[in-house]
């Protein structure tokens, strides 16, 4: 199984909500509280526990990553990918996989291809058509661009045969979350 998310929140402009890093220093390209908010929510929707701390079911559809991918942020890209899965990684004691950034779809795309066990990718959405242009044969069709205003929905992706089954998950981790999928 393969799941994609888009990274939490953004700023969007030049004003409020500024992007704040994990120590709380303004920074355009990181999440906002909203954001950050997300990212902590996103521990209950991948790895929930029950009452005991015990590890309960996922979500139907879902399942508990044992890989999480992020775009690698040092060559100066967005560090919202990374940030939006860290808080996850750390819950489920494991280490992010950033050995591509934005632009190496293609590259990631294979990677993810021979990849075993329900794997999480957490990526630019103006980029994520192009991991799925290169997975190979996706049914149904997936939508064409990710809306820029959705930050709530997870793509995924299940084996079958050559190719992928594909279907959406809404997250419904913040106030105002759709419980539609994308369009």
């Amino acid at each position: 199984m393969l799941m994609i998310i888009r990274h939490a929140e953004k700023p969007t402009g030049s004003g409020a909500p500024y992007g704040v890093t994990e120590a709380g220093e303004k920074d355009d390209k990181s999440l906002t509280i909203q954001g950050w908010s997300r990212a902590g929510a996103l521990i209950g929707l991948f790895d929930p526990r029950d009452g005991d701390g015990h590890p309960a079911p996922p979500r139907p559809g879902l399942a508990r990553p044992t890989r999480i991918f992020a775009a690698d942020p040092s060559s100066g890209g967005s560090k919202r990918p990374k940030e939006t899965v860290t808080p996850l990684a750390a819950a489920l004691g494991t280490s992010l996989d950033l050995r591509f950034a934005k632009g190496q779809e293609a590259a990631l795309a294979a990677a993810l291809r021979s990849t075993s066990g329900p794997t999480l990718v957490a990526w630019e959405h103006q980029s994520v058509a192009a991991i799925i242009a290169h997975l190979g044969p996706v049914t149904p069709k997936p939508p064409a661009s990710w809306p820029g205003s959705r930050f709530d929905v997870v793509y995924v992706f299940n084996r079958h045969g050559d190719g992928w089954n594909f279907s959406q998950v809404p997250q419904l981790l913040l106030a105002g979350d759709s419980p539609h999928p994308i369009a």
